[in-house]
């Protein structure tokens, strides 16, 4: 059969009415997911690492779904909240966030684990927390309260300090000190410290106006948020530490749970697949950011075991004995975070 030039027209006409619908019907199919965090942006090569480990899900994602699935990331707190991610998760009305669990803390009181002094001492044994009782049961109480951890992601802390060194409790006496959780707070009170708290984001505000003296807080914030242009000394976590921060990509159990299987499924292989390069980069900041404080004229100073032990045993004299009084729960978690090598 012959099509006319009137059918050919036609049938031209047509399809290209019909065109924008099926175009529209597969933009209406695509979603997509906002990731926030409270660090510097970046790119998927430079700037801080967790925005770049944001970045590379976020583009791995798209392709593992075809881009069914996208993600954009809003770094700096620029869409929620430093502290209200973890509630605007619980809700529903975030997708995803890069996340220091304890600062939840306040909200479940087990969360607080994440960010105890003397539990981990090694990026190993906390990755190792994942397949351990403590990571299974983590995990099971971050579902049961509305967040699916999809990316595991520890860090070791340093200190910046405006004064002198700091490497045993003792330094710490009478200094202003931001310790980055509720446990590292209770901590530094029984050393003698006058307590500040805030997010990491609002470090550099604090110490370049004397509000705070010392700021402990993870390598990779250490550089992030510029505290090598205040700061005199600057301890290290690239050897010994005391403090180790677990800092998980997390996603809405509600958003997570109304993805189709097939979606639900590259999320978390994503989500796994992310954690050599959150390692990596991790091990990497911890000695990148001892030769940038070098270069800014800073002391740098390693801890040894000995000193170690001494921030451990002023944490299990008093963090470690409020957290586990607090309830059985805490205290099951204690227990369990001591028996992973």
């Amino acid at each position: 059969m012959t099509m006319t030039r009137r059918g050919l027209l036609s049938a031209t006409a047509a399809a290209s009415l019909a065109a924008p619908w099926i175009a529209g019907t597969a933009r209406a199919q695509a979603r997509e997911l906002k990731i926030s965090h409270q660090f510097p942006g970046g790119t998927l090569d430079s700037g801080d690492f967790r925005d770049q480990l944001c970045r590379r899900f976020a583009a791995e994602l798209a392709k593992r779904t075809n881009g069914a699935l996208t993600a954009t990331v809003y770094p700096g707190s620029s869409l929620v909240k430093t502290v209200a991610q973890y509630s605007a998760l619980r809700r529903g009305a975030l997708d995803m966030s890069l996340y220091p669990l304890n600062y939840a803390g306040g909200e479940v009181s087990e969360y607080n684990i994440g960010f105890m002094p003397g539990v981990i001492t090694s990026l190993d044994q906390g990755y190792a927390w994942k397949k351990a009782e403590i990571g299974k049961r983590l995990t099971a109480l971050m579902a049961e309260k509305g967040a699916i951890p999809v990316t595991w992601l520890w860090q070791a802390g340093g200190i910046a300090s405006r004064t002198h060194p700091i490497l045993v409790p003792e330094n710490v006496k009478g200094l202003k000190v931001r310790g980055g959780s509720r446990e590292m707070d209770l901590m530094l009170k029984g050393a003698g410290a006058a307590v500040v708290s805030m997010p990491s984001n609002e470090l550099y505000a604090a110490m370049q106006t004397g509000t705070m003296d010392v700021a402990m807080t993870s390598s990779t914030s250490l550089m992030s948020f510029r505290l090598e242009e205040i700061a005199k000394n600057l301890t290290t976590g690239r050897g010994k530490g005391f403090f180790f921060i677990y800092e998980p990509l997390l996603m809405s159990k509600q958003i997570f749970e109304s993805l189709p299987k097939d979606q639900q499924t590259a999320v978390m292989d994503v989500g796994a697949d992310m954690e050599k390069f959150g390692l990596e980069k991790s091990r990497a900041d911890d000695v990148i950011v001892a030769q940038v404080y070098e270069k800014a004229g800073i002391k740098v100073h390693d801890l040894d075991q000995a000193q170690a032990d001494q921030w451990k045993a002023v944490a299990r004299d008093t963090c470690w004995k409020e957290f586990a009084a607090k309830s059985a729960t805490n205290a099951e978690f204690l227990k369990l975070s001591q028996q992973v090598a």
